[in-house]
């Protein structure tokens, strides 16, 4: 599965199913800016626009919602206050908080997805708003993605999961396994011990590298390198919390400094991270060369860079996060002899990256979040 752009209503009106969003934010501009913006897309209906906390949880209770575009900051109730009680009221709703680029914010947006939010965006000032294009596609790539991930999930809980449904595990050997209209082909991993760890995430990937990084033993030596989909100052405070939670050595990657081992390297907001080789060392290249999936940073060039310089020595991770970033990186991992394991549908906010690294066959493993820490231990230590 790879998460896609919308298709276009068939009959070039609303759509017969709408992904509906409610607005919450304190500036009546803002919120008709926004409102216009989403309503311009068939698949996307607004079904409320309110302007503190407190009006959006008595909102929540009249109109059924897929997604919530949450301010932090607002009189009465602000977005903070107000997450636990929305998600209280509507456990399965998927909030995404929005607030300008500062630091403070920054802060605060972690703690939000610490308390169940599954995304962000980071806002533009009024002003701003109404060219800023980017943030209007990526605001409405995310309300798409996680309202159709919210669908899907109440699909798969009405019953018992099918087979394309329940967790792959690791491969002996290259295997088949049934996966709705296309099998999912695992490859048997590398025979060589990993020399890096190169881990891929973006919607929903904060948590998931806690989680996974939390759960790393410490005999798991090899240095780290990490690009996560965020914005400049989100990716310095994420470094803090990841260093906190791994007990690790963690920060930006700064261009030009050696790969060590025992350390996490995280991609700065806006700028690539690669790896090359400098004589017999490793060291860091950050540059500002065009996105690539939309995205920079991405996790396509890390990925190739790693299998260039590690060769089959590279054990790649692509966590939850919408689009196919990492997909073709990690075949160029797996090319070069590497091993690539993903994150499970199941556990993941979107199923996009990770689906679309398992739908390529290029997986020696679909795991569930709680399931891959241990895999890269036991990998880590040699042991295929």
């Amino acid at each position: 599965m790879v998460q896609a752009a919308a298709e276009p209503s068939a009959t070039g009106g609303a759509a017969a199913n709408p992904i509906r969003v409610m607005v919450v934010d304190d500036s009546a501009v803002i919120r008709g800016l926004l409102t216009r913006t989403l309503e311009a897309d068939p698949d996307i209906a607004v079904v409320a626009s309110v302007g503190n906390g407190q009006m959006a949880i008595s909102a929540l209770g009249r109109a059924d919602t897929d997604v919530v575009v949450l301010d932090i900051e607002m009189p009465v109730m602000d977005g903070l206050t107000a997450l636990p009680q929305l998600l209280k009221a509507s456990p399965d709703v998927k909030i995404i908080v929005a607030s300008t680029l500062t630091q403070k914010n920054a802060q605060i947006s972690l703690k939000a997805l610490s308390a169940g939010a599954s995304d962000y965006v980071a806002k533009p000032s009024s002003s701003q708003l109404n060219a800023a294009a980017d943030f209007k596609r990526e605001l409405v790539d995310k309300i798409k993605a996680l309202g159709r991930a919210r669908r899907a999930a109440r699909q798969r809980s009405g019953g018992a999961l099918s087979k394309a449904e329940l967790p792959f595990r690791p491969a002996a050997g290259t295997k088949t396994i049934p996966a709705g209209p296309a099998p999912i082909v695992l490859r048997a991993p590398s025979r060589t011990a990993p020399a890096v760890i190169a881990i891929g995430s973006s919607t929903g990937g904060p948590q998931a590298l806690f989680s996974v990084l939390g759960a790393l033993p410490a005999s798991v030596t090899q240095p780290i390198l990490i690009t996560q989909h965020m914005p400049p100052t989100f990716t310095t405070i994420l470094a803090q919390h990841i260093a906190r939670v791994a007990n690790r050595p963690t920060a930006e990657a700064v261009d030009g400094e050696s790969v060590k081992a025992g350390r996490i390297y995280l991609a700065p907001g806006d700028f690539h991270m690669r790896v090359e080789a400098s004589g017999t060392d490793r060291v860091l290249r950050i540059s500002k060369d065009p996105p690539e999936n939309f995205c920079r940073p991405a996790v396509d060039p890390m990925l190739r860079s790693l299998a260039q310089v590690y060769g089959p020595a590279v054990l790649t991770v692509i966590l939850t996060g919408m689009g196919s970033d990492g997909a073709k990186g990690g075949q160029a991992i797996v090319a070069a002899g590497g091993t690539v394991v993903a994150q499970d549908e199941t556990t993941s906010v979107v199923w996009g990256m990770p689906g679309a690294a398992a739908a390529a066959g290029i997986c020696s493993a679909v795991l569930s979040i709680s399931e891959i820490a241990p895999a890269i231990a036991k990998m880590a230590g040699g042991r295929a």
